[in-house]
């Protein structure tokens, strides 16, 4: 893409440019200049910063974690160089070899390193990361946080449906204190991905994040959370985790795995899991 304006040509390298303030100030004003007068053109440059706020609100706290203590210790070289460059050979060879043979039971017979990392991606860990990244890329989008509104539930439920291969309906979540605000497809590792998204009365975003690509090799057990009775479990029990500033509650039932990401507390999403998963086995 190549907007141009009637005098100046202006590249699209130019405005994700003027985006990270990389430009000269005579041409930033220049763009400035140049998008105040293509509305549309702004807000697709907003969209974009408001996607790369949220990444920055996901990821930026790990620049203020302490660095481990065994990374210090080795920033401080007490040996030769070549006898320091023979330890850390070794030390790769035998995380690498330690890394396959910790996932050899993920693998098929005769895998190589492209199933290994496939089985890595079908993790439940790696399921909950993707699930808060789609979170914080999408909540903060005010004019296309969702492909299809609520207005349309029925219209998502069917193309939701048919493009994942199983029955697609939003959770009823209202007594939880969220409304549906609509959802839209995502892509995954190797199919679709379904987002439904929701809002509370304050603003705050909620998402209900589902794949079917998880299978066997992400339905390891997990201990439940104290929040959550035992007699909602699923097959494979609630887990917790954090990323960045949100958290995220999921589970894994066969090859589905489920995903409820917010800026709340555990019990909320406690909460919110239990009612989505009764709403899912009542089905």
């Amino acid at each position: 893409m190549r907007p141009e304006d009637a005098d100046t040509p202006v590249t699209e390298a130019e405005l994700h440019a003027w985006l990270d303030g990389q430009l000269p100030a005579a041409r930033q004003q220049e763009i400035e200049a140049y998008l105040a007068s293509r509305p549309e053109e702004a807000a697709r440059l907003a969209d974009y910063r408001g996607q790369k706020a949220a990444l920055r609100a996901l990821f930026d706290p790990v620049l203020d974690e302490a660095a481990p203590a065994r990374l210090l210790r080795a920033a401080a070289p007490r040996q030769p160089w070549y006898a320091q460059r023979w330890v850390a050979g070794l030390a790769l060879l035998l995380l690498g070899t330690g890394a396959g043979w910790g996932m050899r039971s993920a693998l098929p017979a005769g895998g190589d390193a492209t199933a290994l990392a496939l089985a890595a991606a079908r993790s439940p860990e790696g399921f909950a990361r993707r699930a808060a990244v789609a979170h914080a890329v999408f909540s903060p989008d005010q004019r296309r946080a969702v492909e299809l509104d609520a207005a349309h539930e029925e219209q998502l439920s069917t193309w939701l449906s048919r493009r994942m291969g199983a029955a697609m309906k939003p959770p009823h979540l209202q007594a939880q204190g969220y409304a549906l605000e609509g959802g839209r497809l995502l892509p995954g590792g190797q199919g679709p991905v379904a987002q439904f998204m929701y809002r509370d009365s304050e603003g705050r975003k909620l998402t209900v994040y589902v794949s079917n690509e998880l299978g066997p090799a992400g339905a390891a057990s997990a201990p439940a959370h104290a929040g959550v009775p035992a007699s909602a479990m699923p097959t494979t029990a609630f887990r917790f985790a954090r990323e960045g500033r949100v958290n995220v509650f999921y589970w894994v039932d066969g090859a589905y795995g489920y995903a409820i990401t917010a800026d709340a507390g555990r019990q909320v999403l406690a909460d919110v899991s239990n009612e989505v998963y009764r709403q899912l086995v009542s089905e």
